[in-house]
């Protein structure tokens, strides 16, 4: 296959890139940009030198339109634009960028304060959370890749509130992440002396994967609610852990929960049930992309804790896309994704 990146120079694309590279069905890798045109990407990022070097393209419709697979690792706001001429043109679309996500404009404008993407391309998107949506994924010319907080909560919980094993009406979501989350751009926030040594609470009750959790929790699960969601910074580079805290229904056990879980991702090789609470970090998915989920009942508050561990870069975004894309072209899902986390 012959594949192109569009926001190559950002860490998502970064990622795309070392793992595309090891793909054994992609023989050709294109990287485009919108300001950097002829730059040797090499020059850029020396960590890839021998191995990409190769110039960043202009934007070009004709030149896109020869490839097979286009992945879009851009900032929110841009393929709204950028994606539409694309489609249908020949090539699989897998945005990462979180435009086609929400099926609801007003929703979109409303959370992330920007235009939204045309109305029928929104209702068109196929939603990207592989383990649940592979029917529909091989299927689909524009995928709209999930978030990482959106990942991390939802592999958990839609097993558990699909088969009515928690109360859907009260969860509270603490998630928190490593700053390559916020992506390359630097910020105060992101600023060493500012982020280094601290932890820290943003957008408190207001981050824009609020409603992507919610809306993927009504079409998976059946169930519509609002959730307490909030997030952290956390002074590293990768990894989120997502811990939800949720009331069991009437009679449920924890032995249930884990049987659910066990039975839901059996033949899912990217999720794993961790049955140990010490066994549960961020290190130990860490550049892969596996998802380890631990489940511990409270008997004193009948409250479940849920905790799931993912890379923000990878399941949470580029090896996630890579999935879907292996899903679409009939490949086992582990097909350039087969790697070892790197743990330290």
């Amino acid at each position: 296959m012959k594949v192109g990146i569009i926001g190559a120079t950002g860490y998502g694309g970064l990622e795309l890139i070392r793992f595309l590279h090891n793909h054994s069905e992609v023989e050709h890798i294109e990287l485009f940009t919108s300001s950097e045109a002829d730059v040797l990407f090499s020059s850029k990022f020396g960590h890839l030198a021998n191995i990409m070097d190769t110039p960043l393209q202009k934007i070009d419709e004709a030149a896109l339109a020869t490839l097979d697979v286009i992945f879009t690792s851009t900032p929110s706001g841009v393929t709204s634009e950028l994606l539409p001429p694309l489609v249908g043109k020949g090539a699989k679309l897998i945005d990462l960028s979180g435009d086609y996500r929400l099926k609801d404009p007003r929703s979109y404008e409303n959370w992330y304060g920007k235009k939204a993407a045309p109305f029928d391309l929104l209702q068109q998107s196929v939603y990207g959370l592989t383990e649940w949506n592979a029917p529909q994924i091989k299927q689909a010319t524009l995928i709209a890749n999930p978030g990482c907080y959106p990942t991390a909560v939802l592999l958990p919980l839609l097993p558990l509130l699909k088969e009515q094993l928690i109360d859907s009406q009260h969860l509270i979501i603490d998630a928190k992440s490593g700053i390559s989350g916020a992506g390359n751009k630097p910020s105060q926030a992101t600023h060493f002396s500012e982020a280094n040594e601290s932890f820290a609470i943003y957008k408190a009750n207001t981050h824009q994967h609020i409603p992507e959790i919610e809306q993927a929790i009504a079409m998976f699960a059946g169930v519509e609610t609002a959730i307490s969601f909030n997030t952290h910074l956390i002074p590293m580079t990768r990894g989120i852990l997502a811990t939800s805290y949720a009331a069991m229904m009437p009679n449920v056990t924890e032995a249930q929960l884990i049987d659910c879980l066990q039975a839901t991702y059996e033949k899912h090789p990217f999720v794993r049930i961790v049955t140990e609470g010490s066994g549960i970090g961020t290190n130990r998915v860490k550049g892969s992309n596996y998802c380890d989920i631990f489940v511990k009942v409270d008997p004193r508050t009948n409250r479940a804790t849920i905790a799931s561990v993912i890379d923000n870069l990878v399941k949470g975004a580029a090896g996630q896309a890579i999935q879907n894309m292996n899903v679409q072209f009939d490949l086992p899902q582990t097909t350039g994704l087969d790697v070892v986390p790197f743990f330290i």
